[in-house]
């Protein structure tokens, strides 16, 4: 009887651990059933935007539309350049990002390291003033900004694009949060004991203790500003100085648009993007991250 008994208890064991099994593997199924969903529906449009950059504007209206790549590439390069000086305003799309990533990176970092191991007065204040700015709606500042640069008289100028925003809310609450969790006090104090000047302090010690943060941050910004609708629409006016969102914006039109032309440019603004996250995502996210736990 005793060795019946044990025999049962075995046997609904195996049977209670099969079952988990199937459970497991059936919620594990689903789960990447769905991850497998939620993928495809993001990536639908960056794969029929390279599609129809292949393909004429009725070959895109057709129906079905065309779900394979075409042959009207280079045609669509040709109106691309005809209609707009697309090459320029990629041109100017780089300088503006390249210059706002610099100046974004020297100035929070600054900014962030101060708030974050230096004592001075009304330091808690200022912190927070410069986080409620975050709370400010940001088509709120389009005619404030308009005023200020036409006032400075930077009006079609690419420097109202990038000074500005030199020094984000953003980015000195990023850097300051790493700041204060990745370099030591006692570090600083022993580099000012040793007769170290504060720019020496933050240029030889803490800059290259900050480059994960300022990897996350300089790829953050280098993204908003490449895609900067709203900033060239308020400030630039000359087709030849537009920033390239701002520049593909202006091929539409009521009627005869050319939509082929539009997702040909659309296409090559995206494939830097593409490719600057998909080298970069895990410093994106381990930068973000960084600072959440101290």
């Amino acid at each position: 009887m005793a060795h019946q008994s044990c025999i049962q208890a075995t046997w609904q064991l195996i049977r209670f651990d099969i079952r988990m099994k199937s459970n497991f593997d059936t919620s594990k199924f689903v789960a990447y059933l769905f991850v497998l969903a939620g993928a495809l529906i993001m990536l639908a449009p960056f794969y029929f935007m390279f599609v129809f950059a292949t393909h004429s504007r009725t070959e895109i209206f057709s129906m079905p539309p065309p779900l394979w790549f075409g042959s009207a590439l280079l045609d669509n390069m040709n109106i691309l350049t005809e209609k707009i000086p697309f090459w320029k305003n990629l041109g100017w799309s780089l300088y503006v990002a390249i210059a706002s990533t610099v100046l974004t990176l020297l100035f929070c970092s600054m900014a962030g390291y101060a708030f974050a191991l230096m004592e001075f007065k009304y330091k808690n204040f200022l912190f927070a003033w410069v986080l409620g700015t975050m709370l400010i709606p940001s088509f709120m500042n389009m005619i404030p900004t308009f005023m200020v640069m036409d006032l400075l008289g930077w009006i079609d100028e690419h420097r109202a694009l990038y000074l500005p925003g030199a020094a984000g809310a953003f980015g000195i609450f990023l850097m300051r949060q790493f700041s204060s969790t990745a370099i030591p006090k006692e570090l600083i104090e022993a580099a000012r004991m040793d007769g170290c000047g504060e720019f020496a302090i933050y240029w030889r010690i803490v800059l290259p203790l900050l480059k994960p943060a300022l990897g996350t941050l300089g790829l953050v910004t280098f993204i908003g500003s490449w895609n900067n609708f709203i900033g060239p629409l308020i400030v630039m006016r000359t087709a030849d100085n537009y920033t390239l969102p701002l520049a593909l914006r202006s091929l539409q039109s009521p009627v005869n648009t050319e939509w082929g032309a539009l997702m040909t440019g659309s296409a090559i603004a995206t494939i830097p993007l593409i490719f600057l996250f998909a080298i970069s995502s895990r410093q994106l996210i381990a930068g973000l991250t960084a600072g959440a736990v101290k």
